[in-house]
C-alpha cells in the first residue's frame, strides 16, 4: 500500500512538472520570450544587479549562452550592463524590476492568488508537511543536478 502511494506521488509530481512548464511556456510566449528566458529575470527580482559569471552558475547556463540571454533582455530594455567602478573588468547586468514586474505580473497574478486559496485549505499541520517535502525535493533536485553535471 504505502509502495502505491509513493508512486502515486512519483506519478503526481511528474505531471506537476510538466504543467509547470506547459504554463511557463505558454507564459514566456505571451510575454514575447522563447522557451525559459522569462524564468531567469526571476533570478534578477530575488537577487539585483548581477554578473554575467554570477548568472550562470544560479541558471546551469553557459557564459556563451548568459551572454546571449543578457543580450536579449538588454535589446527589450529589461537589463542594462554597467561596469564596476572599480575593477573595469566586471561588468554588473542591472535588472529594471519595475518593468520586469510589470511585463510578467499581469500573467501569473491569478495564479499566485488561487495558489494562495488552495493552501488556504490546508491545516497548519497539513502546510507544514508540504513546506517539509518542498524543502527536501528541493534539495534532492540540487544535488542530482550538480551530481549530473560532475559525470
Amino acid at each position: 500500500m504505502k509502495q502505491d502511494l509513493v508512486l502515486q506521488i512519483r506519478k503526481l509530481s511528474q505531471l506537476h512538472a510538466y504543467n509547470s512548464i506547459q504554463l511557463h511556456e505558454t507564459v514566456a510566449r505571451k510575454a514575447g520570450f522563447s522557451g525559459t528566458d522569462h524564468k531567469y529575470l526571476g533570478f534578477f527580482l530575488q537577487k539585483g544587479k548581477l554578473t554575467a559569471g554570477e548568472l550562470s552558475v544560479l541558471t546551469g547556463l553557459t557564459t556563451g549562452a548568459v551572454t546571449g540571454l543578457i543580450d536579449r533582455f538588454e535589446k527589450k530594455k529589461l537589463v542594462k550592463r554597467q561596469p564596476d567602478k572599480n575593477d573595469r573588468r566586471k561588468v554588473y547586468i542591472v535588472p529594471d524590476t519595475e518593468k520586469i514586474t510589470a511585463l510578467v505580473k499581469p500573467y501569473y497574478e491569478a495564479f499566485q492568488h488561487q495558489t494562495d486559496k488552495l493552501i488556504a485549505t490546508f491545516t497548519i499541520e497539513e502546510i507544514k508537511v508540504l513546506e517539509a517535502y518542498f524543502r527536501k525535493a528541493i534539495a534532492l533536485i540540487s544535488e542530482t543536478t550538480k551530481n549530473i553535471n560532475n559525470l
